[in-house]
Order: structure tokens, then sequence, then C-alpha cells
């Protein structure tokens, strides 16, 4: 997320705690010490430009693995990046004619400013440029960016509607998402790309209206873990909207979910159960 973002969240959290320290409430002992109250570890801190870049490639091949796994395939549609640590106009992406199923981190390619592979022996998709440059060129907190052209994000897309708050999950995008419905075609032009960016603003997700959606985080754990949280929601809110009269969350009710379940750290921690899930699964996905 950006630093906006990160500063809206900070202050929730010391409203919230004014408030304990108001009425007297120590922490219980049964809480950890967190933003939510769980037993989550910090996230790895790295000594070395080597070492976080190797660890930025094997989460975002474990991520390919995992969209592939979960069926977000389509085609040659669909493209995460994460920036190299070394240089913010360098990052790393997929490369174009792989399959999400066959991703290895050797596969991996470094794209420049210009839309040149200057590491990897494969070639880029023109889209995932056009749009990844833009958004890591304009929000220095995005270190990451997953999109995909999934089911039920572009349903959701079709009718023109955001995900409402109508579970805990889904709350975590209130506030936090926004429709983009200026559908001109493939995304190849440079233009599309920086006003696909600039309406993302300091937001999480972004819904593109008869395209796909795009999630953003600090890291690939954070951005695919809210990329596969409003796909799910999505569904759910297809599902209940044909089932009858969906009843949202109040505005109190969304904030107050939001706070958990929308809490970067978490959306971190998250992730950490499809690494494992996958890793175990198909671990030739880290042959370098």
């Amino acid at each position: 997320m950006t630093d906006i973002a990160t500063q809206e969240r900070q202050e929730r959290q010391e409203r919230h705690d004014r408030q304990e320290r108001r009425e007297g409430q120590d922490r219980a002992d049964y809480l950890a010490d967190t933003h939510t109250g769980l037993p989550m570890p910090t996230e790895p801190v790295f000594t070395s430009v080597e070492d976080d870049r190797r660890h930025r490639k094997q989460r975002l091949t474990a991520a390919l693995r995992l969209f592939g796994k979960y069926g977000y395939g389509e085609g040659v549609s669909g493209h995460i990046s994460v920036r190299d640590p070394e240089g913010d106009d360098l990052f790393w992406v997929n490369p174009f004619g792989v399959p999400f199923s066959r991703v290895k981190v050797r596969d991996l390619i470094l794209v420049n400013s210009e839309g040149r592979v200057v590491e990897g022996r494969h070639r880029l998709n023109p889209s995932a440029f056009v749009i990844h440059s833009a958004i890591h060129r304009a929000h220095p907190g995005a270190v990451a960016a997953a999109h995909g052209h999934t089911p039920h994000s572009r349903a959701l897309g079709a009718l023109g509607r955001l995900l409402e708050p109508l579970d805990q999950e889904s709350a975590a995008f209130y506030g936090d998402q926004v429709l983009y419905s200026d559908y001109e075609g493939p995304s190849i032009s440079l233009a599309q790309g920086k006003d696909i960016a600039g309406r993302l603003g300091d937001k999480r997700a972004i819904l593109l209206r008869h395209h796909g959606l795009i999630t953003v985080g600090g890291s690939v754990d954070e951005a695919v873990h809210w990329f596969f949280m409003y796909e799910a929601a999505a569904q759910v809110q297809l599902l209940a909207s044909a089932a009858g009269e969906v009843k949202p969350m109040s505005h109190e009710q969304a904030e107050a979910a939001r706070d958990g379940f929308g809490d970067r750290h978490l959306g971190w921690f998250s992730f950490q159960l499809l690494w494992d899930e996958i890793v175990h699964e198909q671990p030739d996905l880290l042959d370098e």
C-alpha cells in the first residue's frame, strides 16, 4: 500500500489505542502483541540485496504457481510483478507464453522502465509492461501488483459494481477499491497504463470493467493475498445477490471489520500458508 494508506491505518490504530486507554482496559493475556491480536511473526529483513532479490523472486514464482493451481489462468493473460530491491525502475514479472503452472524462478524476467528485458531468456507481455511499470512508478508503496482475468471479478465488473461489505473478508476493501470503466481494448498503450495507475491512487484494488482485477501491496505476499480475497468475495457477492436481497454491514461494522481483515500484516502472513502449501506440492518452482 502507499504511504497515505499506511498513515490512515496508523491513525485508526492510534484512535483505537487511545480508546482502550480511556476505558482502562489492559490487553488480554490471550492476545498477541500485534494490531490484530493474532500471533503472527514479523516480516523478514534482509542484510543483502541478493538475499532480498532471491526472496522476492521465489515468492513471485510461488504466487504464479498458485494462480495456476486455482485456475486463474486465461490463455496468455494475467501477470504478477515485484519491484527489484536495487532499482526502482526495474521489476520482475512472469514471462510471456509460459503457463502459470510451469513457471520456475529461472524463468522470471527483469524489465526496465523502457520495456526491455534486461535479464532472462523469455519475452515480455506488452500489457504486463504498460500496467505494472506505471503502477510501480506512480506508487512507491506498491512493491508488488497482481493482475488476472478471473471469472467472478470479471462478472462483478460487468455489472459495474464494486464489493459491498457483506462479510468480514469483503470489508477488507471497504473504501479501498476503485472501479475503472474507461475500457479501450487490450492494455498495450503507455497512456492507458498511466491512466489505470492514476485511477488506482492509494487504493489496494482496482476493478477494470470489461477486463479484470488488479491488487497491490507492500510485498508479493500481500498483493496476492488481496487478489485471492477479492476474487472469493466477488463470488460470495454474486451468489448472495442471485439468492435474494443482500444486507451489507453498516458503516461502523464495515470499518471495524476492515481494521482487522484489512490489516496489511495479516495480508502478508496469510500468504505464508499458501507458500507452504505450494512449495510442498510443487518444489520444482524454486529451480534457479
